[in-house]
C-alpha cells in the first residue's frame, strides 16, 4: 500500500489523523448468539488476533471482558440490559439516534491514559441485511474493524474483506497493514500523518 492510501485509512472526516491499537490482551465475550455462531465468532477473532501478532486472554484485570459483541433484533433492547448504561454514556439519546438513522451496527472504543485501546463494544442489530450475511463474514468484518482505530470513513467505499475461491477472507492489503500496525517497533498511538510513512516501511518488512 502507498503511504497516501494508508494515511487515508486513519484520517478522519474532520481531517485529523488518529491511530491506536490495543495496548492489552483482548478478552472477548459475545451475547445473543447460539453455540454454533459463538464458535464461528471466536474462531474469527483468534485468527485475526494471531495474524496481527497480538494476544488474547481470559480476563482483563480492569474490565473483565474488554471486547464485547452484542447481537440483537431491536435497539430498544439495549436500555433493558443490566449495566448497559454504565458501559455506554448517554445511552437513551444514542439509542434514539440509532433508531432514527435505521442503523444496524455501532462500535464504541475506550482508551487508556496513553491513548491505546483498552475496550471495544460492538452492537449489531440483526436486520434483514445483516441476517443475510454469513456468520463468518459478519464476524470477520466486525473484528477487523475492532483491531485498530480506523478512520470513520475508512471502509465506506470498499469492504476490508474479499472473496477468494468462494471463501471470505480479509483483504491481503488490510491483513498486511494490520500486521505492520502491531509491529512492536511502531507506536501504539499516533496522531501525526508521518505515521503512515512508517507503516508503509514496515509493510515491506512483514510481507
Amino acid at each position: 500500500m502507498k503511504p497516501e492510501e494508508i494515511e487515508a485509512l486513519f484520517t478522519r472526516s474532520d481531517d485529523s489523523y488518529a491511530f491506536a491499537r490495543w495496548g492489552r490482551a483482548i478478552c472477548p465475550v459475545v451475547f445473543g448468539v447460539d453455540d454454533a455462531t459463538l464458535g464461528v465468532v471466536k474462531g474469527a477473532l483468534e485468527a485475526v488476533v494471531t495474524l496481527a501478532g497480538h494476544e488474547m486472554g481470559d480476563m482483563d484485570a480492569e474490565l473483565g471482558s474488554n471486547l464485547m459483541m452484542f447481537f440483537f433484533s431491536d435497539w430498544t433492547e439495549l436500555p433493558d440490559v443490566k449495566g448497559m448504561d454504565r458501559l455506554v454514556p448517554d445511552l437513551a439519546p444514542l439509542v434514539a439516534r440509532l433508531q432514527a438513522a435505521d442503523a444496524n451496527q455501532y462500535r464504541i472504543f475506550r482508551f487508556d491514559d496513553s491513548g491505546a485501546i483498552k475496550a471495544c463494544f460492538v452492537f449489531l442489530r440483526m436486520d434483514e441485511h445483516l441476517s443475510a450475511v454469513p456468520a463468518h463474514t459478519l464476524a470477520l468484518s466486525q473484528i477487523t474493524q475492532s483491531m485498530v482505530l480506523w478512520s470513520d470513513t475508512a471502509f465506506q467505499d470498499r469492504s476490508p474483506l474479499a472473496v477468494n475461491r468462494d471463501t471470505t477472507i480479509m483483504r491481503p492489503d488490510i491483513a498486511t497493514l494490520l500486521r505492520a500496525a502491531y509491529d512492536p517497533v511502531l507506536p501504539v498511538v499516533a496522531h501525526d500523518p508521518s505515521h503512515a510513512l512508517r507503516l508503509s516501511a514496515r509493510i515491506g518488512l512483514v510481507q
